[in-house]
């Protein structure tokens, strides 16, 4: 080959490798990448301290060899230092789904064929494995709930039919703790379908500490109306249609009336605990007495919610606290007692949720905290320092950092310092935490820091291998800012297209939640959903997200000034915003959409039939449609019920304003299997919308949950709701 021949070879090869390098930058999202996990975070798989203080474990799961492993580090050097078990070297087990320790981490409870029920609750195959003379117990022959160590781990208390039983993990035997157990009629030991969507417990039982006694919650659903989903199963496997028929309180209707019991085990009986007629018992738990334990009760309205601890000797009950709200109170797992019965509590009384001591009678010790910010997370307390962890949003209401404070309220620090999103998990002894950061152009960061001042001791795990795959990406920052409207600063972020020019024009999809409480623009890294607008972006759409009024960390007045109006100053402000972007040069104020799932999808709704001279398109998925479809914890804590605020109720609901749907573009999804904004809600608001001859589009998802996933269903919905915004946007 001549010289010249080479140098051209050469010449060529470098182009191929250059256009070949400027290809893999400039790489665009698909939904295949999406939907497939192509961007899935490395994480610490169920980080749990040993009681040692000393050591860690997490979980590892091997999918070629279907081997899940529990493995030990050591804090001080982060090191492995031993498998605590591997499912491959249990005799008679091949894997497990989860895990958990008894007290004295000799024993762990394993749970397989572990299916869902609804949101929180599971069922499955549960085994006793004894970490020392390495032998496998069942628990019982069919699938249980809720299993749970005594905290002598010498037995396990689980539910089987509606009713407690506990094994003896000793004598090998089971005995049964309640017997009127039936199904859509009476439940004890677990929790209703109410109780577990909005109070988010599932296990109704408590061990005391000395495993004698097992204090519980008994439901009777026998007033409770009946709801029924058709289920129409796998098309050449199921010929007709099933029925799951549930228990369901909407707004206004009878509630489970629930009661609260006691049995001794060494006495094998039951007693009930009699409190004033209570609505509501959301949370149950034992002090560090073995004879007293606190057990909360909320009226109806859930604007009183009390505190009693009951004696478990006498039987008696004392109320020693009242926490009053003119709308509601939250219900929290940050109740913490001290070995003196002293307990820590967490309160909006001040307008911010803030840390208060009270005394073991109920009495103010002091309040902990302080400041026009709140506490987010309750930590823990340790004993030998005598200080509070816990995190807040002190550095701004979408950050979050990790604090320590004397329970005087004195000497608090910051224990974490970059910019972003901070979450601790300590070690028992509160020597060591392991720190979780993100912000928005930085994936989980794991790194371990000594608790007493926040000194960073090593990186343990980082996300590197993720943002290199995304240097092949064209990927648009996700820009924080605010936004004022109505008077209010309300947080925002916004994702334009890579090759954004401010001279050019751009169509512009809102996305919002806005549900009560809630927060969907804060400074973390991508989610799922982060990375379709990323594709969307990609093809010329500008994304943001506003909170607007009724969503959380920003104050008890902020979060509660939509009380008895759901959905009023929700759309207000995003109809305003809306309006106040397509001032802005770059965005064209004629093509403006907006979407949201859920709590969302009623508010997308709302936008696209009473303000369609702002909004050309709109999707919805899975939306209540009108309050009085929904169940009654979370409606009534918000509306009152029916009966008492109709007005609320109907003149926000998207099916009042049907008529007033005159222009514009909509399309509503739901799935037929959703148990919790139950399908009739799409199914009332279609026949509306055809009544009224309103043109739409729909899609129903056979046998689909409140999530609609499941095989290729996600990656369906994003089609077709990706699709629908480049016809309609």
């Amino acid at each position: 080959m001549n010289k010249l021949k080479i140098k051209l070879s050469l010449l060529v090869i470098l182009m191929t490798g250059s256009m070949t390098l400027l290809s893999a930058q400039t790489k665009e999202i698909s939904l295949e990448d999406i939907w497939s996990g192509e961007f899935s975070q490395e994480r610490m798989q169920n980080l749990q301290s040993l009681k040692d203080g000393e050591s860690y474990i997490v979980q590892d799961y091997d999918r070629s060899t279907q081997n899940m492993k529990i493995e030990v580090f050591s804090y001080k050097t982060g090191e492995k230092t031993a498998n605590l078990l591997t499912s491959n070297s249990i005799p008679g087990l091949s894997t497990f789904q989860t895990f958990s320790l008894s007290k004295d981490e000799t024993k762990a409870l394993l749970g397989t064929k572990v299916e869902p029920i609804f949101r929180r609750s599971t069922k499955g195959i549960y085994y006793v494995y004894d970490l020392k003379t390495k032998t496998l117990t069942q628990i019982d022959d069919v699938k249980i709930q809720s299993p749970a160590f005594s905290p002598n781990g010498k037995k396990v208390g689980y539910v089987k039919g509606n009713n407690i039983f506990y094994k003896n993990l000793e004598t090998n035997t089971t005995v049964k703790v309640t017997t009127d157990g039936e199904k859509n009629k009476i439940i004890n030991g677990v929790t209703d379908w109410v109780y577990e969507e909005e109070f988010a417990f599932v296990r109704a039982f408590e061990w005391n500490p000395g495993g004698t006694k097992i204090a519980y919650l008994k439901f009777d659903e026998s007033k409770v109306p009946e709801f029924s989903m058709d289920l129409y199963g796998i098309y050449g496997q199921d010929l007709y249609p099933t029925q799951e028929v549930f228990k369901y309180p909407k707004a206004g209707e009878d509630n489970a009336e629930v009661s609260l019991h006691l049995y001794d085990l060494d006495s094998n009986t039951n007693s009930k605990i009699n409190l004033e007629v209570p609505e509501y018992l959301p949370r149950l738990k034992w002090t560090e007495d073995e004879n007293l334990f606190s057990v909360q009760s909320l009226n109806r309205h859930q604007n009183e919610l009390k505190l009693y601890l009951v004696n478990a000797e006498t039987k008696a009950a004392s109320l020693v606290l009242t926490e009053k709200d003119d709308a509601y109170v939250d219900v929290t797992d940050d109740l913490t007692f001290l070995n003196n019965n002293s307990f820590f509590w967490t309160s909006e009384k001040d307008g911010w949720k803030h840390i208060y001591h009270y005394a073991e009678d109920g009495s103010l010790i002091n309040q902990v905290t302080s400041g026009a910010w709140e506490v987010t997370n309750f930590y823990g307390f340790d004993n030998k320092s005598g200080r509070i962890y816990f995190q807040s949003t002190e550095q701004g209401s979408v950050n979050r950092d990790v604090y320590s404070v004397l329970a005087n309220g004195r000497n608090k620090l910051r224990l974490t310092q970059k910019t972003g999103t901070h979450r601790a998990d300590f070690s028992a002894d509160y020597t060591y935490f392991v720190n979780t950061f993100t912000n928005t152009t930085t994936p989980a960061v794991y790194t371990l820091h000594k608790a007493k001042k926040g000194e960073l001791v090593r990186e343990i795990k980082d996300n590197s291998a993720l943002l290199n795959k995304l240097d092949n990406y064209t990927i648009s920052p996700k820009e924080l800012s605010t936004i004022n409207v109505n008077g209010y600063e309300l947080n925002t972020w916004m994702i334009k297209p890579p090759n954004f020019d401010p001279e050019k024009t751009y169509p512009l999809l809102m996305f919002q939640y806005s549900g009560p409480g809630s927060q969907s623009v804060s400074n973390t890294f991508f989610s799922t959903n982060d990375y379709w607008y990323q594709m969307l972006a990609q093809q010329g759409y500008i994304v943001a997200c506003v909170d607007g009024r009724g969503t959380g960390f920003k104050g008890r007045d902020f979060k509660k000034i939509t009380q008895e109006q759901l959905g009023k100053y929700e759309l207000e402000d995003q109809i305003s915003s809306a309006k106040l972007f397509g001032e802005r040069d770059y965005i064209n104020a004629d093509r403006i959409g907006i979407w949201g799932w859920s709590y969302g999808g009623f508010m997308s709704t709302n936008a696209i039939f009473q303000a369609n001279d702002v909004f050309k398109a709109a999707i919805a998925v899975a939306p209540v449609t009108s309050w009085r479809f929904y169940d009654t914890v979370y409606t009534e804590r918000y509306m009152t019920t029916p009966q008492e605020n109709p007005s609320g109720y109907d003149d926000n609901s998207p099916i009042t304003h049907v008529d007033e749907f005159d222009k514009g573009n909509y399309l509503l999804v739901h799935g037929s299997g959703d148990d919790n904004v139950h399908v009739q809600n799409s199914m009332q608001l279609i026949e509306a919308l055809v009544q009224a001859n309103k043109q739409f589009d729909w899609r129903i998802y056979p046998d689909k949950n409140h999530g609609i996933y499941g095989g290729n269903t996600r990656l369906h919905l994003y089609t077709l709701m990706t699709n629908f915004i480049k016809e309609n946007l």
